[in-house]
C-alpha cells in the first residue's frame, strides 16, 4: 500500500454524517441541503439536446487532448473572458474530466517528492487539494485565510525558506467557502514569487463565472500574467470547469491552461493516466463554451438567492454577500458543530460546519465557529431554510 494513504483524513461530508449519527431530523420538515455545492440550476436544454443527438460516437474512442474543436472553443473563451491576446490551443490548452480529478492528477505528475517539498494551499480549502500534496510525497503547508487577510491566504507568513521548499501553491480565487477575490496586483506578486523561486501556481478558478458585478469579473492568473507582457504564463496554469458556469455538475468537463512546458508534461502524464472525455461530452462542452446567455442568466439567479437570503437573515445572523460564487460564510453564535447539529434536528437544514473544511494551522482553524451554506436549490427552498435557521438562531 502506499504508505501515504494514511494521512489523508475523511472527506468533510462523511465528518457531517458521523456528526449527525445520533440525531434524528424534525420529521414534520422536509430537508433542505446547503451542505454540498452541487448546482441545482436547470442544465442548457441546447447542451442536453448536443448530447442526446452525439451518443453514437460512443462507439469512438476519445483521445486524450481532446477535440481540435473543443481546444479551439476554450481558447476562444479565454480570449474573450480574460481579454487575452492568444492562447495557443495546440500547447496551452488541456481538456479534464471535471476539475477535481485533474486539480489532484496535477501534483502526481509536477512534484517532485523530496523529504522536505511543500505544497501550499489557502485554508479552508478544498480538501483535494491537501490529498494530492500528499499523495504525491510532499507535506501541506496551509495559508490561514481570515477576516483578519480579507479571507485571502496570508502571505506574509511564508517565510523564504519555506518559498524555497515550495513545489506548487494552489489558489483558489473567487475562493471556496470565503468567495474572496485576489486582485490582479496579487496574482502578479504570486507570479513574481513563483518565478524567483521556481514553483508552480495552480488557479483553481472554477468559481469565476458567479460574481455579484456584471462589469467587474473576478480577474484571472492568465489574465494577471498577460498585463505582465507575458504571454507564455511561464510557471502558471489555471483551472476552469462547466460544472459551476453551466449547471453541468454530471457532464464532468472542464480544462486546464497556462504554460506550455508544464501542460506537455501532465499532458504525457494523463496518456497513462486513462481519463480522455468521451466525445458526445466535448461535443456538449463545445456548445457551453462557446454561449454567455445561460451564464448570465445563472448569475441573475445566484443575486436574486443571495439578496432575499441576506434580508432574512440581517437581524439574527448578520454576514455579507461574497464577491464571488455561491456561498454563505457566517460566523456563528454558538460552536459551528452545535449549531449544525441543533439546524439538523430542530429544522431539517443540513450545513457544513467551518472546521471541516480547514485544518489547525498556527494554532487556529480558521474554519472554526463559522458555516458554509451553498445557495444552491431553489429561491423558495433557500428563503424557507434562511427562516428555518433564524428560527433556530433566535432560540438560542
Amino acid at each position: 500500500m502506499n504508505p501515504n494513504l494514511p494521512g489523508l483524513q475523511p472527506y468533510p461530508f462523511a465528518k457531517l454524517q458521523q456528526l449527525f449519527a445520533d440525531l434524528t431530523p424534525a420529521p414534520q420538515k422536509t430537508r433542505i441541503a446547503l451542505s454540498i455545492g452541487e448546482p441545482q440550476h436547470a442544465s442548457p436544454a441546447f447542451v442536453l439536446e448536443t448530447l442526446s443527438k452525439n451518443l453514437h460516437r460512443l462507439g469512438n474512442y476519445p483521445t486524450t487532448a481532446g477535440l481540435p474543436e473543443l481546444r479551439h472553443a476554450i481558447s476562444a473563451w479565454l480570449q474573450h473572458r480574460y481579454a487575452l491576446s492568444e492562447v495557443d490551443s495546440d500547447t496551452q490548452v488541456l481538456p479534464v474530466n471535471g476539475t477535481r480529478e485533474a486539480l489532484f492528477s496535477f501534483a502526481q505528475a509536477v512534484v517532485s517528492p523530496e523529504q522536505d517539498a511543500l505544497v501550499m494551499s489557502p485554508n479552508p480549502f478544498y480538501q483535494i487539494y491537501e490529498g494530492a500534496a500528499l499523495l504525491a510525497g510532499a507535506t501541506p503547508h496551509f495559508l490561514n485565510c481570515t477576516a483578519e487577510s480579507d479571507f485571502l491566504p496570508d502571505f506574509s507568513r511564508v517565510t523564504e525558506k519555506q518559498w524555497q521548499q515550495c513545489q506548487l501553491l494552489y489558489l483558489c480565487s473567487p475562493g471556496n467557502p470565503t468567495g474572496a477575490v485576489m486582485s490582479t496586483e496579487q496574482l502578479q506578486n504570486i507570479i513574481r514569487l513563483a518565478r524567483e523561486f521556481n514553483f508552480i501556481v495552480a488557479s483553481d478558478e472554477c468559481y469565476s463565472e458567479i460574481y455579484a458585478d456584471e462589469a467587474s469579473p473576478p480577474p484571472g492568473l492568465l489574465k494577471a500574467c498577460a498585463t505582465m507582457g507575458d504571454n507564455d504564463f511561464r510557471n502558471c496554469v489555471v483551472f476552469h470547469s462547466l460544472s459551476k458556469r453551466s449547471n453541468l455538475p454530471g457532464l464532468r468537463s472542464g480544462f486546464v491552461a497556462g504554460d506550455a512546458e508544464v501542460l506537455r508534461a501532465f499532458g504525457q502524464y494523463r496518456t497513462y493516466h486513462g481519463c480522455a472525455m468521451p466525445i458526445h461530452h466535448q461535443l456538449g462542452s463545445i456548445a457551453a463554451w462557446n454561449d454567455e446567455q445561460h451564464v448570465i442568466a445563472n448569475r441573475q439567479l445566484y443575486r436574486e438567492k443571495f439578496s432575499s437570503i441576506l434580508h432574512i437573515f440581517e437581524n439574527e445572523l448578520p454576514c455579507s454577500a461574497p464577491e464571488a460564487g455561491f456561498y454563505l460564510w457566517p460566523e456563528t453564535p454558538i460552536s459551528d458543530l452545535e449549531l449544525a447539529r441543533k439546524l439538523y434536528v430542530e429544522e431539517n437544514v443540513v450545513v457544513l460546519p467551518g472546521r471541516f473544511l480547514a485544518r489547525e494551522s498556527e494554532g487556529i482553524n480558521p474554519g472554526e465557529n463559522r458555516l458554509r451554506m451553498a445557495l444552491v436549490a431553489s429561491q423558495a427552498q433557500c428563503e424557507e431554510a434562511a427562516q428555518r435557521i433564524v428560527h433556530c438562531v433566535s432560540r438560542l
